[in-house]
């Protein structure tokens, strides 16, 4: 099993150690001793009597579900994004008001967030995929509702497109749950990646589909209307999926985690958890904001929204790979930490060449630049999401996860508005140029590269994750 000493958690040292350690060989008691063991191990042996634990072939039902619904809850998110100019002319409205149905969702995130935290931790995922897909049946209609008339009733859309926001927890933070209860150690950040990447994926159909499906302000309804039966289909199987599985599949899954009380009691006195989620929230803030804004970044230069719409399906896209390749590396190797310090400074540099793209006044460098900024955010989501796991033992899963998200989405939801004041007002560039707004998402980004690279080192040193060959 995942195993984790932390020097500034709540829980005892001493006692900790004595409980997972006391019948250690000599070179892992040295190891959980402090020292200066190796940031992470995994040779540990494993127990003389191992408890016997099995996988089930129906995790794999819940999985396809936790996918398909972070698809569609990310479709419909920027189901706007990428055609923002021609939808702000059907609803007659201006540009920020169309950037309010991206905003407003990520807001909406952090209302049903606590509902969010709570289901999943007295009642586990299948009851958190349920709630979920009754609020994205009900959002989408009402959308549809509010696009169908001439010109729409844009609040009617804003209200649908809110219902939708508040569903979107339930089902982004369900993965690090559903993974733990359903899937061994050797498993965890492969379904981690493949549920958790599914929500940029539905955001990358949004921005490639938008651009294919309307080419005038006519053509909103109907791709509201297609979109709206998509998600609905989508949303039927949620209530014939099985609550848990009979037996757990690994050690971890067994081991009893604190409630939720005590987990939010001990997680604010945790520096582990400090390092890890404050480059996580601000890149997905940084992630959100670009996806959100994607066609307003380049239209300036006289980049089309058909490209800019491509542009954001390469960033998604590419990433889906790069995770693909990164996951079971990480995976089978368990170096959490090298991947988390090797990827960040990776993003903060994307987003730094970011800046300069649109002067170029061609799609070769956005799309290039894209690609990286892809690659590297999206094969950092899952290993930060289980390392948040690990450093936060034993609180449950979801209560990191939960939190996690939520400062990034609400982030995401500030960066958009203050992406959107920053416009103009540079000398010798386009009248709405987004260029001071790049400058200040490529500084955020840089500002929480020192918080990641200080993960493993100094009184944060002892994280220690380890493997037991039977549960493996």
């Amino acid at each position: 099993m995942d195993r984790l000493t932390c020097p500034d958690s709540t829980t005892d040292p001493d006692a900790y150690h004595h409980r997972h350690y006391a019948d250690a060989p000599d070179d892992r008691k040295a190891a959980a001793a402090g020292g200066h063991a190796t940031a992470l191990r995994h040779d540990f042996d494993h127990d003389l009597d191992p408890p016997s634990y099995r996988l089930y072939k129906r995790r794999w039902c819940g999985l396809v579900q936790l996918v398909l619904l972070n698809a569609i809850v990310s479709w419909d998110w920027l189901t706007f994004a990428s055609i923002s100019d021609t939808s702000a002319r059907f609803f007659r409205v201006r540009s920020t008001g169309i950037n309010w149905l991206s905003t407003g969702f990520l807001f909406a995130f952090a209302i049903s967030s606590p509902a969010t935290l709570w289901t999943l931790n007295k009642h586990g995922p299948k009851a958190s995929i349920v709630t979920a897909s009754v609020l994205i049946l009900i959002g989408n209609w009402v959308r549809y509702a509010g696009a169908a008339s001439d010109h729409g009733y844009f609040y009617v859309v804003l209200a649908g497109q809110l219902l939708i926001g508040l569903a979107q927890p339930f089902v982004l933070t369900a993965p690090t749950r559903y993974s733990n209860m359903w899937f061994s150690d050797s498993g965890r950040v492969g379904a981690i990646a493949v549920t958790s990447l599914a929500n940029p994926l539905g955001g990358a159909i949004g921005q490639i589909v938008g651009s294919a499906l309307v080419s005038q302000p006519s053509d909103v309804p109907n791709m509201v209307l297609y979109v709206s039966i998509i998600s609905s289909v989508a949303t039927l199987p949620s209530l014939f999926l099985p609550s848990r599985p009979p037996s757990p599949p690994s050690a971890l899954a067994e081991a009893p985690k604190l409630d939720l009380r005590a987990a939010l009691r001990q997680l604010p006195k945790n520096g582990s958890f400090y390092l890890m989620l404050l480059p996580f929230a601000i890149y997905v803030a940084c992630f959100n904001a670009t996806s959100s804004l994607i066609n307003q970044i380049f239209e300036p230069y006289g980049i089309s929204e058909d490209n800019a719409g491509l542009a954001g399906g390469i960033l998604i896209i590419s990433g889906l790979v790069a995770a693909a390749i990164v996951s079971p590396i990480v995976d089978r190797t368990k170096q959490h930490l090298w991947a988390v310090k090797i990827l960040v400074p990776i993003i903060a540099s994307s987003y730094t060449v970011l800046i300069f793209m649109p002067q170029t006044r061609d799609v070769v460098g956005p799309y290039i630049t894209c690609a990286a900024l892809g690659a590297a955010s999206f094969s950092l989501l899952p290993v930060a999401l289980d390392l948040l796991t690990i450093v936060t033992f034993p609180v449950s899963p979801e209560v990191s996860s939960v939190v996690a998200w939520t400062g990034g989405q609400v982030l995401g939801a500030i960066f958009v508005v203050v992406m959107d004041q920053l416009k103009g007002g540079w000398d010798g560039e386009p009248r709405k140029t987004m260029l001071t707004s790049l400058i200040f998402q490529a500084g955020m980004a840089w500002l929480v590269v020192p918080f990641a690279l200080l993960l493993g080192v100094w009184r944060f040193r002892k994280i220690i994750i380890g493997i037991d060959p039977q549960v493996a």
